[in-house]
């Protein structure tokens, strides 16, 4: 049995993170036999009733990820994020404070998908201990045998 991670998908929005994360969730609970929960930016959003997408509620929104993914993973599941997240320290603190257990692709794409108004200027793209995942003109499945190769 391998070792339990958090998979953090981070990117702007539209590029395929929550598309890919439900794809991997459903091959580490077949074929892995593990235990997977998939934590959601938008539907954190809603759960937690937080529409802020300036900088305090973005980082309300990670940090609660951040915490949850941790509690999750101490209980003995794999942990799949999808989150645009895009305050780099607070991506790289968490990989830092958890090591070898967290593993980040970062998902982008330059197709126009609809989601566009959600972007944010402030995003900063990770720059090293990642894994990148271009979605442009790519179907899915290609893009997660790129994921599984990783995993």
């Amino acid at each position: 049995m391998k070792e339990k991670k958090i998979y953090w998908f981070t990117g702007q929005p539209g590029a395929g993170k929550t598309v890919l994360a439900l794809m991997l969730k459903t091959v580490l609970e077949k074929e892995y036999r593990q235990n997977v929960f998939h934590i959601d930016g938008d539907e954190l959003r809603k759960l937690f009733n937080n529409q802020k997408y300036g900088r305090e509620g973005r980082e309300e929104n990670i940090k609660r990820a951040q915490d949850i993914a941790k509690f999750l993973l101490a209980q003995g599941y794999d942990v799949i994020v999808s989150l645009v997240a895009p305050y780099k320290e607070l991506r790289e603190n968490f990989k830092y404070d958890l090591k070898n257990l967290l593993v980040e692709f970062y998902v982008h794409t330059t197709d126009i998908r609809g989601r566009e108004h959600f972007h944010t200027d402030e995003y900063e793209g990770p720059t090293e201990n990642f894994i990148d995942i271009d979605t442009t003109n790519v179907e899915p499945q290609i893009s997660l045998n790129e994921i599984i190769k990783h995993i």
